[in-house]
């Protein structure tokens, strides 16, 4: 005796839905609540229906859209990782979303709402100051969507990721300064609970610390990476009896806004002090005068987290969570420039 196959009906009759409904599941699963996904996933499993098939159109989901989640759209920093997480892709067929995150006076939980409804088929996280919660908590596992971290990372989930390593390169930066006879070194950060912040923070102490120094707490200067920060950080450099005569910014926007505030009030960079950056913007090679910085491969992290985040969009959901989890560590360079110039007064000294 011949058994009959479960059909699509044999689907809907167990999850108490339309046929039309169980086929809208299986082809555009975002579209229909996370109660009769559920249910029809349960059905599917109960019958037996072309499990293999019906499994892989719910863990692939093709909604065919990817997600990258920005901390500041504005920051000029971003633009060419978009540009080269749009190049992979785009050839693979998917649709970018970009989202800022930044928080506003009516919205302070830096996570868009309808991510968290399962409508992309991967997100590529730049934010390393999202809500844990809300970035994990993102609809059931069958169809939870796989995600990346880029540049930024959250150091309590344990996910894909693609960087530089920060705190060596802040190193390399104070050294710099130091190999220019510079002793006296302060330091523009970003915000205090940022990743970045804390990487560059200590690799700036570790590079002080192997030459008997250490960095005053009185040259600490708050910042959030942005311009009108680094130009705070030079009215309080200019306010100070004892000024650094080298200053490290965490960003190459807050050193471009520390360079302009010095400039309007009449203080040459870097006859007066040496300023040096981190990014390497396009257009710290243009700025007068030209930015001593550290070089990201920015280009290259978008095209790696892209990469990245196919690679993981293909596996199947039951065995993602115990694949392997690489973090890509890519080579910084410093960028030096005209922004930093031996210390006068280190001759003073010898």
């Amino acid at each position: 005796m011949t058994h009959r196959a479960p059909s699509i009906r044999d689907v809907a009759r167990v999850a108490g839905v339309s046929t039309a409904t169980v086929s809208r599941t299986l082809t555009h699963p975002d579209k229909v609540s996370e109660t009769t996904r559920a249910a029809v996933i349960r059905a599917i499993h109960d019958t037996g229906y072309t499990v293999n098939q019906a499994a892989r159109s719910l863990r692939r989901r093709r909604t065919g859209a990817i997600a990258v989640l920005v901390p500041n759209i504005s920051n000029p920093f971003f633009a060419r990782i978009l540009s080269g997480v749009a190049e992979v892709m785009s050839e693979a067929g998917y649709n970018v979303l970009i989202s800022d995150t930044t928080p506003t006076a009516l919205d302070d939980h830096r996570f868009p709402e309808y991510f968290s409804h399962n409508q992309t088929d991967g997100l590529i996280v730049l934010d390393g100051m999202l809500n844990r919660e809300l970035l994990l908590n993102r609809g059931p596992p069958e169809v939870r969507p796989p995600m990346v971290f880029a540049c930024e990372w959250i150091d309590s989930i344990e996910r894909p990721m693609v960087t530089i390593d920060n705190t060596a390169a802040a190193a390399a930066a104070v050294r710099h300064l130091l190999d220019l006879g510079h002793r006296d070194i302060g330091f523009v950060c970003g915000p205090p609970e940022n990743v970045l912040t804390r990487a560059r923070l200590n690799g700036t102490r570790a590079a002080l610390a192997e030459a008997g120094l250490s960095l005053r707490a009185d040259w600490i200067f708050p910042g959030d990476f942005t311009l009108p920060s680094g130009a705070r950080a030079a009215a309080l450099w200019l306010d100070a009896g004892d000024r650094p005569s080298a200053v490290f910014c965490a960003s190459d926007e807050m050193a471009m806004g520390f360079i302009g505030a010095l400039y309007q009030r009449g203080v040459s960079v870097p006859a007066s002090v040496s300023v040096m950056g981190f990014d390497d913007l396009g257009i710290a090679a243009h700025f007068v005068p030209p930015l001593s910085t550290v070089h990201q491969p920015r280009r290259r992290i978008g095209l790696i987290a892209a990469q990245m985040l196919l690679e993981r969009m293909a596996l199947d959901p039951a065995t993602r969570a115990s694949a392997p989890v690489p973090k890509v560590v890519l080579p910084y360079e410093l960028a030096i420039r005209s922004s930093t110039a031996p210390n006068p007064a280190a001759g003073e000294r010898i």
